[in-house]
């Protein structure tokens, strides 16, 4: 007996999407990456910081140091203070690598490293301030607004003057 294939003998069916019920009401964040996934912690990221990059001058080792940084920033009046070598440690490079980075979002204004000390004296890791990057993204952010307002407005207006949906007859 020859089996027949047809198509869809090489088709993987994907399983449906879950849908947040009353009952279950899982997060989206939890149907995206998984509750296992999720239940390790996550960042708010404004995706303009993302989006903005380019225009921030930022390279992408740069930007992960900021990420890195933004991993450790829970309330907004507790300014982060994770250590160099750890920041080195997710990235896979050394402390002096990352030292290059921060100096250059410093002088770039998107950061600003304060200085911590114990009771005795000895240093401890510095806490980063992201004031700077906050009023760079704010800038960015209207832009972006502006570009958004006028490209809905044209929209607008290429639909009153009739060439923008169909009408109905």
């Amino acid at each position: 007996m020859t089996k027949t294939t047809s198509s869809d003998d090489n088709v993987i069916q994907m399983p449906k999407p879950k849908t947040a019920s009353a009952a279950g009401q899982e997060r989206q964040a939890d149907l995206k990456w998984s509750k296992l996934v999720m239940k390790q912690g996550y960042s708010i990221i404004p995706v303009i910081l993302l989006h903005g990059q380019k225009r921030l001058g930022l390279s992408p080792a740069q930007l992960n140091v900021l990420l890195q940084i933004a991993s450790h920033w829970w309330h907004a009046a507790d300014l982060p203070y994770p250590s160099k070598q750890t920041i080195a440690n997710r990235m896979g490079c050394t402390s002096r690598q990352v030292q290059r980075h921060l100096t250059a979002l410093e002088t770039a204004g998107l950061l600003t490293r304060i200085k911590r000390s114990s009771q005795v004296g000895g240093q401890m890791s510095n806490r980063y301030s992201f004031v700077g990057l906050v009023k760079k993204l704010s800038e960015i952010a209207k832009d972006y607004q502006d570009a958004a307002d006028a490209k809905k407005q044209r929209r607008a207006d290429l639909e009153k003057r009739g060439g923008g949906k169909l009408r109905k007859a």
